[in-house]
């Protein structure tokens, strides 16, 4: 028997709503015709929900109650001090910012970028260009697709070094609530490098912002990314982010997740090895308090032999915060020679919170080394008792124990700089938490 699931509100006013916002869209005829059919592919399939197993503990027809139209950001004047107060920490580092405010690019917000082609999807769109993937039948993306106003386009030639970092920054702001629709493409040309920070962030007296943004990421043969994602978006705000990813023949792609104190949250990545010998490391750390929901959902598709993937995820948990880790590593009949290894781990500082992991390895291969655990625990009190005895005051020693645990998460990011970048974000979630 068929279910059939009624359309929430949210649903039904963006197929009400999506002819209107569309001609807003940037884009020729062609691309207005890949839009009208990814917003088919969302109609049919909907918001996700728990009778979908990817999104069993992520329900967003509950979560999602209404998307606001999509707002024109030429009244949200933004300062550059406004900028780096949202920033925080992260506007000291070293970096070419590409700036979108309210899901559109800001030149006066934004810096040169030597070295690399630099585009906003706007104008890629607008000079007749396209981008694959517009109709895609994953809900969220097709959604994106229908919907994506802006984005970074970013192509480095091959053997290309950045000498610095690329800051995309993504800025809600303003009175009005609304839904932001980004999308960013990568791509690495062989034996390029790179690094690529993605902050999300809200400015002092905005509305809460919901967004969905989908990152498309190529990295060809010897090349090397590293791509760091920091949400700094608040409570109140809900994003999803899509990042698919493809690894030519030695390839490496590092990427870190730092999830700190939004709403709902769901990060998930579909990684593909295309070429042999590639190899893959993703980490992060989830930071949860209050009622905040932070889903991470990965899967790492082995589709050649001889590829290497690392998957470390951890979670600081609070009051009746929740997180969830769903890791599925693939490994495809030819495959042979595949090293995959995945770890999720929760330190739970309440008896309210809760931490779901499901880990999954798929292996049609019999020459393999894979493996996966999850561990849950509270902070040890003999640890504890041993701080407290050699003077160290209760709320300083539970500090030290939860950055204990958070730094091996953080130890893999490799640019000391963005590390101790990242470390004081999470002293000062700490610190919070018991102002």
């Amino acid at each position: 028997m068929t279910v059939a699931m009624i359309k929430t509100k949210a649903e039904q006013g963006l197929a009400a709503d999506f002819a209107a916002w569309a001609r807003d869209l940037p884009g020729s005829a062609a691309i207005g015709k890949l839009r009208e059919e990814a917003m088919a592919a969302f109609e049919r399939s909907g918001l996700p929900h728990r009778r979908i197993e990817a999104w069993k503990y992520t329900d967003l027809r509950a979560a999602v109650k209404a998307f606001a139209p999509i707002a024109t950001t030429d009244d949200v004047e933004v300062s550059t001090a406004e900028l780096d107060a949202a920033l925080g920490r992260l506007a000291t580092i070293d970096a070419d910012r590409m700036v979108f405010v309210n899901g559109r690019h800001r030149p006066n917000l934004s810096t040169a970028k030597p070295q690399v082609h630099l585009f906003t999807l706007g104008e890629v769109l607008q000079t007749g260009g396209s981008l694959a993937g517009l109709s895609d039948s994953e809900a969220m993306v097709a959604l994106n697709g229908a919907l994506a106003s802006d984005g970074a386009v970013i192509d480095i030639h091959d053997g290309t070094t950045l000498a610095k970092p690329i800051l995309i920054v993504m800025v809600a702001a303003g009175p009005m609530a609304q839904l932001n629709s980004l999308r960013h493409v990568i791509k690495l040309g062989a034996g390029a490098t790179a690094t690529v920070i993605e902050a999300h962030v809200v400015l002092a007296g905005a509305q809460a912002s919901q967004s969905n943004a989908v990152l498309e990421v190529a990295v060809a043969d010897a090349a090397s990314l590293t791509h760091i994602m920091v949400s700094l978006e608040g409570s109140a705000a809900t994003r999803i982010e899509t990042v698919v990813a493809t690894l030519g023949a030695g390839a490496n792609l590092k990427s870190f997740q730092l999830t700190v104190g939004c709403g709902l949250a769901r990060n998930q990545t579909f990684a593909r090895f295309a070429g042999e010998k590639g190899k893959l490391d993703i980490s992060g750390l989830m930071l949860g308090r209050g009622r905040e929901h932070i889903d991470t959902t990965l899967v790492i598709d082995h589709a050649v032999p001889g590829c290497e993937s690392r998957e470390l995820f951890k979670a600081v948990l609070d009051d009746a915060a929740r997180a969830v880790f769903q890791g599925k590593v693939i490994v495809r009949p030819n495959a042979q020679k595949t090293d995959g290894k995945q770890m999720a781990k929760a330190l739970m500082l309440s008896e309210a919170c809760e931490f779901d992991s499901k880990p999954e390895l798929e292996i049609y291969a019999d020459d393999v080394v894979c493996g996966h655990g999850a561990t849950v625990a509270e902070i040890d009190p003999g640890m504890m008792f041993y701080l407290r005895s050699r003077g160290i005051p209760k709320d300083e020693a539970r500090a030290m124990l939860i950055e204990s645990f958070a730094g091996e998460a953080l130890e893999k990011i490799e640019d000391a700089a963005i590390r101790d970048v990242l470390s004081e974000i999470v002293r000062n979630w700490l610190v919070a938490g018991h102002g």
